[in-house]
């Protein structure tokens, strides 16, 4: 099973720098992360917008078939929360999601280089396996 197992990177910045990597996609407000972004063909996206375009779109096409509508509604208009989720960037690898392990080490290699520095706080590695990861909530 390891062998089939996809990841995920995101990173944690602060909120200065989140602030202009929403409001810029070049990502020139920090140069290094844009030349490992480029290098790996990869992109950045806000969690916070991310969950507001998830409610956006339940809203318009039905929530019924949204089954984590009420949690990220929940989510988004908590304070708290939505103050941590706008400084969390899930980064995407030609428009993936999740990707090999090959690109994962390598880039997470380059990016923890990066913490500390600029505003990058934390770089965070999930993979697909589901005992890994939490379950969505009840209705």
């Amino acid at each position: 099973m390891n062998s089939t197992l996809q990841f995920q990177l995101r990173i944690t910045v602060s909120p200065e720098l989140a602030d202009a990597l929403r409001t810029d996609a070049s990502y020139a407000a920090h140069p290094a992360l844009r030349d490992i972004l480029h290098a790996h063909h990869a992109t950045l996206k806000c969690q916070f917008d991310a969950f507001a375009d998830y409610v956006s779109e339940a809203e318009r096409l039905g929530t019924e078939n949204f089954p984590l509508y009420q949690w990220t509604r929940d989510t988004i208009e908590n304070p708290e929360k939505k103050a941590k989720y706008l400084r969390s960037f899930t980064i995407y690898v030609n428009g993936d999601a999740v990707y090999g392990r090959d690109i994962t080490d390598a880039m997470e290699t380059q990016l923890l280089n990066l913490v500390d520095a600029n505003g990058i706080s934390r770089v965070s590695r999930f993979d697909t396996n589901p005992a890994n990861n939490p379950q969505p909530p009840a209705r």
